[in-house]
């Protein structure tokens, strides 16, 4: 047994005050992750904040058209909502595509993005890992790399975020709201997770104190349709290997716009930005959907054993856009 002081916030400045007061402690929301961390040795903080029954479950409309989500509202809640499965089905089906209804149930918008991955060697603490210990070495070098990087790694980690829910958030512009020290602000999902570099410990840019309070989503563009494809090694229950979230808008018979994000290819979920260049103001064929496939995949570097990734990112982003333009 470990011990560790558990505190439930009243609020969310109390829980940022914990946060600062408490060195090491955690945020501990719907725990699907943190508590499996914990039963595996991979975290061992001594204190604890529930947020869980603060008034952050909610999910609504903005006057504007967006739609802001709670950072406590269940994945399920999220993903069965209306509007959610009306305007943004890119998000409802990623989202149902993630873990077990079980799980879904409990594990919340804000944790979701906060998970931390499924490498093999980090959720092992006989091996080494410098995202659990920096500095002692990355395992996966050299060894099991299925489920790894193609994009994005460096030579201190090349492991893969785990969060379908990150990867349609991240096609769909979404920002997310953040509370912490000096008050609320919030943050471009593109810019709020890290590639690894020297520091793959590190996983956002977040400070330690700041609490996720919100998601919001812009009004998705009139005549848009948008999905979300994930191919892994089992129909359910599985990682992505390959996952595509895109949103499309035609226009006079050609791709007005695209917003694109890949699942299980980097350390966060990597905008496609090249591939979306390709693409805008063409007329929608094969040929182009394949160059756009490649514009992207120009600077990937598969490791030995995952080299079947660049072909079916490939695949999967065709298959993707065939789907969307001929809607």
């Amino acid at each position: 047994m470990i011990p560790f002081t558990y505190e439930r916030a009243d609020d969310v400045a109390g829980a940022v005050g914990f946060l600062r007061d408490h060195p090491d402690s955690k945020l501990l929301a719907g725990g699907t992750n943190l508590v499996d961390h914990m039963k595996l040795g991979v975290a061992n903080p001594p204190a604890l904040v529930d947020i869980s029954r603060l008034p952050l479950d909610q999910i609504s409309e903005n006057p504007d058209g967006s739609l802001r989500l709670g950072a406590t509202a269940r994945n399920a809640d999220t993903a069965a909502h209306p509007l959610v499965r009306r305007r943004y089905p890119v998000l409802a089906r990623a989202l149902l595509s993630g873990a077990s209804p079980q799980l879904r149930n409990l594990a919340t918008n804000g944790g979701n993005l906060l998970q931390r991955t499924r490498c093999v060697y980090f959720q092992d603490v006989t091996t080494p890992c410098n995202k659990r210990v920096p500095g002692s070495g990355c395992s996966a070098i050299g060894g099991y790399t299925r489920y790894h990087a193609i994009l994005g790694a460096s030579e201190q980690c090349v492991a893969t975020h785990p969060s379908d829910m990150a990867v349609a958030l991240t096609a769909l512009d979404a920002r997310v709201v953040v509370h912490g020290p000096a008050g609320e602000r919030d943050i471009d999902i593109r810019e709020l997770y890290r590639l690894p570099g020297d520091h793959p410990d590190r996983d956002t840019i977040l400070d330690r104190r700041d609490v996720i309070v919100a998601i919001d989503l812009p009004a998705p563009p009139d005549g848009s349709v948008s999905t979300y494809r994930k191919v892994r090694d089992r129909a359910s229950y599985a990682f992505a290997l390959v996952s595509v979230g895109a949103e499309i808008t035609m226009g006079d018979g050609v791709i007005g716009d695209a917003r694109i994000a890949l699942g299980g290819v980097a350390h966060k979920p990597w905008r496609a930005e090249a591939a979306e260049t390709v693409l805008r103001g063409r007329q929608p064929s094969r040929e182009l959907f394949t160059a756009a496939a490649d514009a992207e995949l120009a600077d990937a570097r598969p490791l030995a054993g995952n080299e079947f990734k660049i072909p079916l990112v490939r695949r999967t982003l065709t298959a993707v856009l065939e789907e969307l333009t001929t809607r």
